[in-house]
């Protein structure tokens, strides 16, 4: 009898060990039992928030990042109703995807938009969306799912943000860029208003440093990773003519260094046992910036102790990757630094690639090179306007130390964020492009704010500069 009441009891605990290995409900049963019968705890939740903050199939990496963190987190056992996702969506079914109703994130990579939710696409995703869906504001969203971070005080929020970006500033596809500003006031709210125990963010943008430096407390338990410190570009990967390169039908970059980096390191390791700290070192060392020239320094921000915590709490945890050793082949892959192009200058490299492999004397040839001829023009364009813009509002002998000042480490970009705000949104709207090469310029309106320059002396000057340098038709 005692040995059948020994059996009953191993099939009861073995059952207990397999059931809550996995997220049902998208709570962690096995750490949270011990909390529930001792402090009768609600049950911690992870919510996610993904955002790809450009369009066009010249862009093409930016939403393939998304969909391949979307594919970490429903693997890791995340729901699709905690997942919120914000892409234009109109790469995978362009007249460029010689693979309809695919994306891949690199070069022999599965189709990673399969089963996406498309909660915010098109026009919806813009600033006012993004930050009212952080926020759990449903009334603030306009479009789209209307699907909101609904997180309570025992929640963990991962968010990941994927595009261009400039000094204090993230691209959005739709509507004015966000700034840096209106990103911590938003986290202010969502902390003040005790909606969460710890939030973890990464963002892959150029100088993507600046959205965090001298504004993130460290009170607020948030932890930030950054793809690029306060100054410097974030890099594409898989880009054509690179190592490894993109299938030949694929003229674009797939990725981004610091993305498919920690994406990769979560399609094999076990979550479970890995730390947030473990997984920045590694996207760290990846990004060989002691061996590269031109590779970004990816940056901590916030209250970096959450980086204690297991990648687990923010992610799930793909039951596949149980048995991961550290021996293993796949892991080799981890510590091998693809080629890297500048985030500035893929679209060049998109269109270059076009106009090189079209057969020579045909219309796809003309048509590539004109694209080739327009990106180029735009960007002197670009380059004249913002020229004149410091010329006419400070003078010709101050546009290098418009361009070129730095604030020192720890202290935020500008000091007067309505005065940046107005100049880089103005700017957009008037020289704004897909590529976003623009971007590469709100330094300069940030010192010029900083400088004190009257606001609407600088709207001004920036409709005449944008009106006046013959961009391209």
């Amino acid at each position: 009898m005692m040995c059948y009441y020994r059996l009953f009891v191993l099939l009861a605990l073995s059952s207990f060990v397999v059931e809550s290995r996995h997220l049902k409900g998208n709570s962690y049963e096995l750490s949270s039992f011990h909390r529930s019968r001792t402090n009768a705890t609600i049950e911690p939740k992870i919510w996610a928030v993904l955002v790809a903050g450009s369009n066009g199939f010249v862009n093409y990496r930016h939403q393939a990042d998304i969909c391949h963190a979307y594919q970490n987190l429903k693997n890791g056992g995340v729901e699709d109703e905690n997942i919120i996702v914000f892409m234009y969506d109109d790469i995978a079914f362009d007249i460029e995807n010689s693979r309809p109703g695919v994306i891949i994130n690199k070069p022999d990579g599965d189709n990673v938009y399969k089963g996406v939710p498309k909660d915010y696409t098109g026009e919806d995703v813009n600033v006012d969306n993004l930050l009212a869906a952080i926020l759990g504001n449903k009334t603030g969203v306009r479009g789209g799912s209307g699907k909101v971070v609904e997180s309570g005080p025992n929640d963990h929020i991962f968010i990941y943000y994927a595009d261009h970006g400039g000094a204090g500033i993230l691209g959005m596809p739709s509507g004015v860029d966000l700034t840096a500003k209106d990103l911590m006031n938003t986290l202010k709210k969502k902390h003040a208003a005790k909606s969460y125990k710890s939030m973890v963010i990464y963002v892959e943008a150029c100088e993507s440093g600046s959205i965090f430096e001298g504004l993130l407390p460290k009170n607020m338990n948030i932890y930030a990773i950054t793809a690029a410190n306060a100054n410097e570009s974030s890099w594409g990967t898989y880009c054509p003519g690179e190592f490894p390169r993109p299938p030949s039908d694929l003229d674009t970059c797939l990725g981004e260094l610091f993305s498919i980096s920690w994406m990769e390191d979560s399609d094999i390791h076990d979550l479970r046992k890995e730390t947030l700290d473990q997984q920045y070192q590694l996207v760290r060392r990846r990004t060989a910036v002691d061996d590269m020239v031109g590779a970004s320094h990816v940056m901590q921000y916030g209250n970096k102790t959450i980086a204690k915590q297991f990648v687990f709490n923010y992610m799930g945890a793909n039951p596949k990757n149980d048995y991961y050793s550290p021996s293993s082949d796949d892991d080799s892959s981890l510590t091998t630094t693809p080629s890297i192009v500048s985030q500035h200058d893929a679209t060049l490299l998109h269109f270059w690639h076009k106009f090189r492999n079209a057969p020579e004397g045909s219309p796809k040839k003309t048509e590539a090179h004109k694209l080739l001829m327009d990106e180029l023009s735009l960007r002197k364009h670009i380059d004249e306007s913002v020229n004149q813009i410091i010329s006419v509002v400070f003078g010709q002998e101050k546009v290098p130390e418009m361009l070129n000042t730095v604030q020192s480490a720890g202290n935020p970009l500008v000091h007067d964020w309505d005065c940046f705000k107005m100049l880089v949104n103005s700017f957009k709207k008037q020289c704004g492009s897909t590529s976003r090469y623009e971007m590469k310029y709100s330094r300069a309106f940030a010192n010029m704010c900083n400088a004190g320059v009257h606001i609407n002396h600088a709207t001004l000057a920036i409709t005449q500069a944008c009106s006046t340098n013959s961009p391209p038709p």
